[in-house]
């Protein structure tokens, strides 16, 4: 199933030592990851850093021939980065299933931007994981908390509020 990707949501993906050696093979396994050219420029740029995201950055873009990067053009008129603005063509065009962003504080424009994809977070993907039986409830909320405190989530409403996907289940 194919799943278009933005630098957010692979950078959280990859952005624990634990995510990278468990989440990171279950996106790739689990998806046919499709990015934009745009966002592999982003994690580029991303990987020349020397922190966590860099260290995550660095990880996917080790697994690009995993990936499947398709050139995009840009909507003039959009009004975010050239990522999710590509992120978002990208989707629409293929009718990809799936667009996996985490760029929080644009959610609700990325949402109304998609046609017929569904826009997934991380909590979200774990919780697929989870339904899935890829993994346990349990450890998607220890992967979820150490992305979160990497990626500065702590405080952020959404993450708090899905969060709660892992409440009373196992």
């Amino acid at each position: 199933m194919k799943l278009v990707a933005d630098t957010s949501g692979l950078v959280s993906i990859a952005s624990t030592p634990e995510a990278r050696q468990e989440l990171l093979p279950l996106l790739l396994d689990s998806y046919e990851v499709t990015v934009p050219q745009q966002v592999i420029d982003e994690l580029e740029t991303t990987a020349q850093y020397d922190d966590d995201h860099a260290t995550a950055a660095s990880a996917v873009l080790d697994n690009k021939p995993r990936l499947t990067v398709a050139t995009v053009d840009l909507d003039s008129t959009f009004p975010l980065d050239d990522g999710e603005n590509a992120v978002v063509q990208l989707a629409n065009s293929l009718d990809a299933p799936f667009c996996y962003c985490d760029e929080y504080n644009r959610l609700s424009l990325i949402h109304a931007s998609l046609s017929a994809t569904r826009l997934v977070t991380t909590p979200r993907l774990l919780k697929a994981f989870v339904g899935g039986g890829l993994i346990s409830n349990d450890t998607a909320m220890e992967l979820l908390e150490g992305i979160a405190d990497v990626r500065s989530w702590n405080g952020n409403a959404y993450v708090q509020q899905a969060t709660r996907l892992f409440e009373g289940t196992e």
